[in-house]
């Protein structure tokens, strides 16, 4: 007799889900797909907890978050026992080379938001998955780069569940008084452009300079290296060529953690990997919207449930 896995998508976990119908349509379609896998898909709309074999929400809740309503049933979501496991839908790595035009690529990971935390579907690897999205998402892997102008440091926002509680300013500062041990090089700084009061809390300096460019890109554009805490556009550092650091403590909490340096001293000498590996297992939990509604990518997480 086939097992049956119970899946219960909590659309309230959604802030303003009436605004955000592109956040609900994700879990609703991921519903659609754990139904055509023949198994039990339930898309909850209620504040309180189903007892079931895999909750599903999108977003991610830490600590110090706020006490709202959807947080709140996040919270409650991460530490209920009655449900034995928990996947997260987390941001598209690979989003900065589309935009908006990313297919509906998002990252999907089991019981933790840090590779250290949570598993990524990447115990087998699919090496045409990865071709997919770089053809489909407009990436183009280019080689390493051995020449470049400035240091780009790419901020995470201020009090976010992913600085540790390590305040952004006090990274910079720490960041830069270590590079100016090392390097006279220009230092570019990107805040995160998803942290509306960064303008409050970055100081100016004469050290360095902030970018007002949208796309990372252009901040990348005849960079010698990127720093990061242990953030994503590591990610997109690594794939246009620019060597990165993450100085994260434990460094392995980053998603670029694979190809990365950890160590600010050798700025002018980064070392640089092998690539393919790396992005082909990253590549294993990315999933579209349309292979959430037909089954696929069920079909491929839900045999780590049995």
């Amino acid at each position: 007799m086939t097992t049956q896995i119970k899946v219960v998508a909590y659309l309230k976990g959604v802030p303003s889900p009436i605004r955000n119908t592109d956040k609900v349509e994700i879990l609703k379609n991921f519903i659609e797909g754990v139904k055509k896998n023949k198994d039990i898909g339930i898309a909850f709309d209620k504040m309180h907890l189903v007892p079931c074999d895999v909750a599903i929400m999108q977003g991610f809740v830490h600590e110090d978050s706020a006490r709202t309503p959807h947080l709140n049933l996040r919270r409650s979501i991460v530490s209920n026992r009655s449900n034995k496991h928990t996947i997260i839908v987390d941001s598209n790595l690979f989003n900065y080379a589309s935009g908006r035009d990313n297919k509906g690529y998002l990252r999907y990971s089991v019981d933790g938001i840090f590779p250290t935390t949570g598993y990524y579907f990447d115990r087998i690897k699919d090496k045409e998955r990865w071709q997919n999205i770089l053809k489909e998402s407009n990436i183009q892997l280019k080689p390493w780069r051995n020449k470049g102008n400035h240091i780009l440091l790419c901020c995470q926002r201020n009090g976010g569940w992913s600085m540790k509680k390590l305040p952004v300013p006090d990274w910079i500062d720490q960041t830069v008084k270590k590079l100016r041990q090392y390097t006279d090089r220009p230092i570019l700084i990107r805040p995160h452009p998803g942290d509306k009061k960064s303008s409050q809390y970055l100081k100016k300096d004469k050290q360095y300079r902030y970018s007002k460019n949208k796309c990372i890109k252009d901040d990348l554009y005849n960079a010698w290296a990127t720093i990061t805490y242990n953030s994503s556009p590591g990610v997109a550092s690594a794939i246009e060529g620019i060597p990165v650091f993450v100085t994260d403590p434990k460094p392995k909490d980053s998603q670029a953690y694979d190809i990365c340096n950890t160590n600010l001293e050798q700025i002018e000498n980064p070392q640089v990997y092998d690539r393919e590996p790396w992005l082909e297992k990253l590549a294993m939990c990315h999933y579209k919207l349309s292979e959430l509604n037909n089954g696929t990518a069920w079909s491929y997480m839900r045999t780590e449930f049995l």
